[in-house]
């Protein structure tokens, strides 16, 4: 009769800030406990006074799913999932589906696609659960500014495709879709944070100026739809950082921080497609052009003051 050899211990490094994960861990907890695993660890990571870190360290970690190996090596995502299910009755068999060919691929790939929703998700889990999300009034009209900053990026796109549609012109189409895809995204994971009461009651507004924002400079052709698309995304981009780096400061919500982060890396890619297509043009933007980004820049500052207070 053969002893069977000793488990080495593996640490699952959770968000118990999230009650998607929280659900999730305390099932696993309760399997190895139940079969008497004493090499399976939980370690709840989102509290910075009990699992001490670097702030960047724990930002990358609450991004995704890791778990730390008896060499204090790690695993994330789909991999990660798989050397815990491996240790939990009911479960291997789910494991043995990353052994086939190809199989952790698609798991991974699966496991990334849960990731885009995930903020929508767990907005929804606290509302089951009747919890609020526990933002400060600064951040819940930094929420509002958002909100109601991305529903006039919707409609700029949507000004976009309506002048370029009459027109035909199948290139602007395409970028005004694609970006109007992720806008729309952005606008529906951070409508889950607030409550009908706390957005702006200025969205009808923002509605009519962002369609205008993007109507009247396709009329003028697409390098002046570049162009305002940039001037825009440079302003957002720096409103996006102040959010970050407040967020930060006051250890808000880090699923909260990881949603600003996704969105600022999506507005920053919209950015320089728009600027690097402004700038193919051989010749100097025109004078109008200048001064009509000025008043765009000038004018995101302005909605964002209003979207604050009303």
């Amino acid at each position: 009769m053969t002893t069977p050899e000793p488990k080495d211990a593996l640490t699952v490094l959770y968000d118990g800030g999230c009650p998607l994960c929280r659900r999730e861990i305390a099932h696993a907890r309760g399997l190895a406990q139940r079969q008497g695993d004493e090499t399976l660890f939980f370690v709840d990571i989102s509290a910075a006074s009990a699992c001490p870190m670097p702030d960047d360290e724990r930002t990358a970690l609450l991004a995704r799913f890791h778990v730390e190996r008896a060499d204090g090596s790690r695993l994330s995502g789909a991999a990660a999932f798989v050397a815990m299910w491996r240790r939990l009755p009911g479960w291997r068999w789910v494991a043995r589906i990353a052994d086939l060919p190809g199989g952790l691929a698609l798991m991974e790939l699966s496991y990334r696609g849960f990731l885009r929703v995930r903020p929508l998700m767990q907005a929804v889990a606290r509302r089951l659960e009747g919890q609020a999300p526990d933002l400060s009034p600064v951040m819940v009209r930094e929420l509002r500014s958002d909100h109601a900053g991305e529903t006039g990026a919707v409609f700029i796109y949507r000004g976009v495709i309506a002048v370029a549609g009459r027109r035909g012109d199948a290139e602007l189409l395409g970028f005004a879709a694609r970006h109007a895809a992720t806008e729309a995204e952005h606008l529906r994971l951070i409508d889950a944070w607030l409550a009908p009461r706390q957005r702006s009651r200025l969205l009808g507004p923002w509605k009519l100026a962002g369609w205008l924002t993007g109507a009247l400079p396709a009329l003028a052709g697409r390098r002046a739809v570049y162009a305002t698309i940039a001037a825009v995304e440079r302003f957002v981009d720096a409103h996006y950082q102040q959010q970050i780096e407040r967020l930060q400061r006051e250890a808000g919500p880090p699923e909260l921080l990881a949603l600003l982060q996704r969105c600022q890396a999506d507005e920053r890619h919209h950015r320089d497609e728009a600027a690097q297509a402004a700038a193919l043009a051989s010749s100097p933007a025109p004078w109008w052009l200048r001064i009509w980004c000025a008043l765009v820049g000038a004018g995101s500052a302005i909605a964002v003051t209003l979207a604050r207070r009303i």
